[in-house]
């Protein structure tokens, strides 16, 4: 299996991000939409960092269950009930989203939604990986 992440020089630069992941063999992790719920099924965190830092956690606990790593995701989804706040805080959740998975970027998109499942999330993220 193997990604390679492709940023054309005609496109804006790729901060945090890339414009595609080309993936080749392997198996498909789909992973289901994850928020800042802890282990009793309450969202933990108020603000949207805090409760960045937990769905992203628990994403990367899906996908460690599955058998893989951060640098296998080829593209990851984030909602987010405030899409002005997220914007603000980008370098504060690119810094989480570095400690936690890496500098290998997936294909991403953050898209602006009315709520979330659980009212109290502000945040929650999903996306699909490629394994050996």
């Amino acid at each position: 299996m193997s990604l390679h992440r492709v940023n054309p020089a005609e496109l804006s630069p790729a901060t945090g991000f890339s414009h595609a992941v080309v993936a080749t063999g392997g198996r498909l992790v789909f992973l289901a939409g994850q928020t800042a719920l802890d282990a009793d099924g309450e969202v933990v965190g108020e603000t949207l960092p805090e409760q960045f830092r937990t769905a992203l956690t628990n994403l990367l606990a899906a996908l460690a269950a599955a058998g893989g790593t951060p640098a296998d995701l080829a593209r990851v989804t984030v909602y987010t009930t405030d899409v002005a706040d997220y914007r603000a805080r980008a370098h504060e959740l690119g810094l989480i989203w570095r400690r936690l998975a890496g500098r290998d970027y997936p294909a991403m998109a953050v898209i602006g939604v009315v709520r979330l499942w659980d009212e109290q999330a502000r945040v929650e993220l999903d996306g699909f990986a490629v394994l050996d």
